[in-house]
């Protein structure tokens, strides 16, 4: 999971569009972000997810189907790390909230993550969807991040090195 990190420290955050998880015309793999917490609380342009859980899972879509966490914590440390990082260029989120008697989703922007004792605390701008709400579990679902596929770029050495802490799921239908 530290190889993730530096992956991320020495190619940096990058905000990438596309259909799908490898975009053909970069050759790089695209991962989404999922954090959850206990309990969530929204309001001044502060998301803070309550109990958030020590890991942050990413995940890429087809074909590669790769999976994987890595530390909150080390995630919170990289998040200015490199070129086009998230400090740099924000990423966009859509939190959805288990409220009762009807579950909410709010997107927003991120902005300096900080953990507070077992609270992530962002920054955050509402997009769409209520800017003051709590509630109970939550998870926050965060915009792509790419990185090269290429075996000889310092991803792909890292990579190789991670394979074995990477789980690949492979569904044959």
């Amino acid at each position: 999971m530290k190889s993730l990190i530096m992956i991320m420290m020495v190619i940096g955050f990058t905000a990438c569009s596309g259909d799908s998880a490898k975009n053909n015309e970069t050759n790089e793999v695209e991962f989404l972000l999922v954090q959850n917490a206990e309990g969530v609380s929204l309001k001044d342009g502060e998301l803070r997810l309550i109990g958030v859980a020590p890991t942050t899972l990413y995940f890429s879509d087809r074909p590669d189907r790769i999976v994987g966490r890595v530390t909150t914590q080390e995630y919170v440390d990289s998040w200015g790390k490199g070129d086009n990082s998230f400090e740099q260029d924000p990423p966009n989120a859509v939190l959805s909230i288990l409220d009762k008697p009807e579950p909410q989703d709010i997107a927003v922007i991120l902005y300096a993550p900080r953990l507070e004792g077992e609270d992530l605390v962002y920054n955050v701008e509402v997009l769409d969807g209520n800017a003051a709400v709590t509630g109970e579990a939550s998870a926050l679902f965060i915009d792509v991040i790419g990185r090269p596929l290429t075996p000889l770029s310092v991803a792909g050495v890292a990579r190789r090195t991670t394979r074995r802490t990477v789980r690949r799921v492979a569904y044959r239908h």
